[in-house]
């Protein structure tokens, strides 16, 4: 599929980079899209298709393109049932459950978000991965925004990177915690397990906000907001300052029972195989109406169990 689109340089983009005057022109299309499209010959300017994004426009141009939307993924759709919290012609928010995996991978080539939501809405597949711009973990319950269209696609990536998207987080850690504080440490690939990241110094800047919620003998249920989104930022940062996640298969380490505690609370901890980690709160600026939207889920029954054995266990002791 394929749109033709033209229009005439204004004079206050002279001097410009092609593709930087593009992007002011075009504002649905990303940039690096555009110099794809330049690349390709899908621009011309004044006629000529021998451009390079680079190169600078003087004004007064009749910019031609031919936008061409190819599929983005290779997936096809699946009938899996999604618990949609909200949804327009711009965005779609869902409340992921535990062991959903967000898109195809090595491991994981169906069954996932992405098959879902191809099913839901066939038009998904114009946009990279069916519209998915940012992720939880597999085993992450809770909010996820999928945009719908590429404008709003373009839109929540730049919301992302300004780190104006709200994402607010509910965790059991174990450990006491005496109080709420901040972790500043940059995240990347671990040196030597590839599979893991770690703190590393260099790494990219990695921010995670957590407050204290309530205290049981051995654990803590915190509140957890991300200033930036890096993969297993909470899981990383939170075994990093030695509080890691209940169940977390990855950084907790082999499992401990606390001595003393309660055979319920032991059964539980036995068979709680999922980091207790869920995307409680979503908040945004809508795409269009420019209206700031909130949407809440609490912690699925797993999670409610699991807090439900922590404060039976504190009467134990």
């Amino acid at each position: 599929m394929s749109e033709k689109l033209n229009a005439i340089v204004d004079i206050e983009h002279a001097g410009m980079r092609l593709d930087q005057a593009l992007a002011a022109i075009f504002p649905d299309y990303s940039r690096a899209r555009l110099q794809q499209w330049i690349k390709q010959g899908l621009v011309s300017v004044d006629g000529s298709t021998d451009k390079r994004p680079k190169d600078k426009v003087l004004g007064g141009e009749l910019v031609e393109l031919e936008a061409v939307m190819e599929d983005q993924v290779e997936c096809h759709p699946e009938p899996i049932p999604l618990d949609i919290v909200f949804e327009d012609e711009s965005l779609l928010v869902i409340n992921k459950p535990a062991g959903l995996v967000v898109h195809p991978a090595a491991g994981n080539p169906d069954g996932t978000l992405q098959n879902a939501l191809l099913h839901h809405a066939a038009d998904l597949i114009r946009l990279p991965r069916a519209g998915i711009v940012h992720r939880l973990d597999k085993e992450t319950s809770g909010l996820l925004v999928i945009a719908k269209n590429l404008a709003t696609h373009k839109y929540l990536v730049e919301q992302l990177q300004e780190r104006s998207i709200k994402r607010e987080y509910r965790a059991v850690v174990t450990g006491v915690m005496t109080a709420g504080g901040s972790v500043d440490q940059p995240i990347g690939r671990h040196p030597t397990q590839r599979t893991r990241m770690a703190v590393n110094l260099s790494g990219k800047p990695a921010v995670t906000h957590y407050r204290v919620l309530e205290r049981f003998r051995f654990h803590t249920y915190v509140k957890v907001i991300l200033e930036t989104g890096r993969t297993h930022q909470i899981r990383v940062h939170m075994a990093h300052i030695r509080y890691p996640l209940v169940g977390d298969p990855v950084y907790a380490g082999r499992l401990r029972i606390p001595p003393g505690a309660s055979p319920e609370l032991e059964a539980m901890l036995r068979r709680f195989k999922r980091q207790a980690l869920h995307a409680r709160k979503l908040g945004l600026e809508h795409p269009i109406t420019g209206e700031w939207m909130e949407w809440t889920k609490e912690p699925p029954q797993d999670m409610q169990d699991l807090l439900r054995v922590l404060e039976k266990d504190a009467a134990y002791g």
